[in-house]
């Protein structure tokens, strides 16, 4: 039986300079932003030290061990066969988003995204001055799921480029193999593209079966990218490194044309860190799936004891927990009260979309004890 991964002390924690523990006093618990509180896998670690050591601190070289390790990592865990040859890095996944972005629309063209979703798919649209197209999706009684008919209308009206998020930001949904093959399909009737973020696919939990977008039909790999990194499960977002994959000569030819200062922003440090895990990370990844799995059903009893108004239904993936505090009365963006009465830094639920009136998103990537705190703290809002 595989031992959960045990986070670090808070006073430890409380060291760090990242966001998530410098962003607010010490009174509050940071329960926001995507970042987790475990130490690094020992293998990130050592290579990291040991590049120190030696002063490797100098420019990305144009070849790495990274598509290699990446490759075996994803057969292993996702039973998929992905070609080195065809994997390009870059700063991170939002960066990869961005530029793919500008090599395929153009200022005013249309990209759908579904709603509720992590809120850097809005910004990006921004960036490229496109058109956002949100589409909400479906829920049902144990879940959430693409509305395809709907992202067909869009694509039908002219919609360019769908960006996905698979596995979904907030709601931790895994898609279906059917889902994702339809998806596929859908665009490539339509002309459109599909650009996939799969970063939290190390993550998936035990009862849900990951699949990669490209490996979800063979029109999949026609109309799609993706684009991922070991950043959210290991925890290495301040490292800068995250890679663009493609599965056909034309959605190839596009990452290659994209300019070289895109691959020249991968961190080296980065891709020390990701070869790291993908060659040896498994055990901590699983040590940290165990914890996780721990953690979410701590969170639903939890709030059955102290938010019995609370909504959740628990995702498949990840660490972020979508909550629906509506029937409190706590307003449009209860984040904001919860920060200032109870000292608990959640996730500003309006961010994720017009759907996220009336929610938070909480970060259940931390100890039994701090996440037990925060809840109890946040239900004794209620009076």
């Amino acid at each position: 039986m595989t031992q959960p991964l045990d986070a670090l002390p808070i006073e430890e924690l409380r060291r760090r300079s990242s966001t998530k523990w410098a962003k607010y006093p010490d009174d509050v618990l940071p329960l926001f932003v995507a970042e987790t509180d475990f130490a690094l896998a020992p293998a990130i670690t050592r290579c990291l030290t040991e590049a120190v050591q030696r002063g490797d601190t100098g420019y990305t070289p144009p070849t790495t061990r990274l598509p290699d390790a990446f490759a075996a990592f994803a057969q292993r865990r996702f039973g998929w066969t992905v070609d080195p040859a065809r994997v390009r890095t870059t700063c991170d996944v939002m960066m990869g988003i961005a530029e793919l972005l500008r090599a395929v629309t153009s200022p005013g063209d249309r990209v759908i995204i579904t709603t509720p979703v992590y809120p850097p798919f809005f910004a990006v649209n921004d960036e490229s001055k496109t058109d956002v197209v949100a589409i909400p999706l479906s829920k049902h009684n144990d879940g959430w799921s693409l509305d395809l008919p709907s992202i067909e209308a869009a694509f039908a009206e002219g919609a360019k480029v769908m960006l996905l998020c698979n596995p979904h930001n907030p709601t931790g949904t895994v898609h279906s193999r059917e889902t994702l093959a339809e998806l596929a399909r859908i665009a490539k009737r339509h002309g459109g593209w599909i650009v996939s973020d799969e970063i939290h696919a190390p993550l998936t939990l035990a009862g849900a079966t990951f699949t990669p977008f490209l490996d979800a039909a063979p029109e999949a790999k026609e109309v799609g990218f993706a684009v991922t990194s070991a950043s959210k499960a290991f925890n290495l977002a301040g490292l800068k490194c995250a890679f663009i994959l493609t599965d056909a000569p034309e959605p190839a030819r596009i990452v290659s044309a994209i300019p070289d200062e895109v691959e020249w922003r991968t961190s080296l440090f980065g891709v020390f860190a990701n070869v790291a895990a993908f060659e040896e990370g498994d055990e901590w990844l699983d040590s940290l799936i165990a914890r996780l799995e721990l953690n979410r059903q701590l969170l639903v009893d939890l709030l059955a004891e102290h938010l019995p108004e609370a909504r959740y239904m628990p995702g498949d993936a990840g660490y972020l927990a979508w909550v629906d505090l509506r029937e409190l009365g706590w307003g449009d963006n209860p984040a904001l009260k919860i920060l200032r009465e109870a000292k608990v830094a959640v996730h500003l639920g309006p961010l994720f979309g017009e759907q996220g009136r009336g929610h938070i998103r909480i970060n259940f990537g931390t100890s039994p004890a701090i996440l037990t705190e925060a809840v109890e703290r946040i239900g004794a809002l209620r009076g």
